[in-house]
């Protein structure tokens, strides 16, 4: 794993990324669209999980909160989680 970034206690290991990145990848990781890592999204929404903090809260060297939001709410609507 290389961050940029120091990595917070709720980031996903490398062990843990292999094991959900098929389940959450709902398009292509080089897909135009996508503006951030999938993988530091996921780390966005754990942050928030594990620590409870509002979505606007969210560290700034994450992805941006409405980014995170919003990519959770497609994964939500995939039914990712429940897989």
């Amino acid at each position: 794993m290389s961050l940029s970034r120091k990595a917070y206690p709720s980031d996903v290991s490398d062990d843990e990324w292999a094991l959900v990145a098929p389940y959450l990848t709902l398009m292509r990781e080089d897909a135009g669209q996508r503006a951030y890592p999938l993988r530091e999204v996921f780390n966005g929404l754990r942050y928030v999980v594990k620590t409870g903090a509002p979505w606007r809260w969210m560290p700034h060297d994450l992805p941006p909160w409405a980014a995170v939001y919003q990519q959770a709410q497609r994964w939500l609507s995939a039914g990712c989680f429940e897989q």
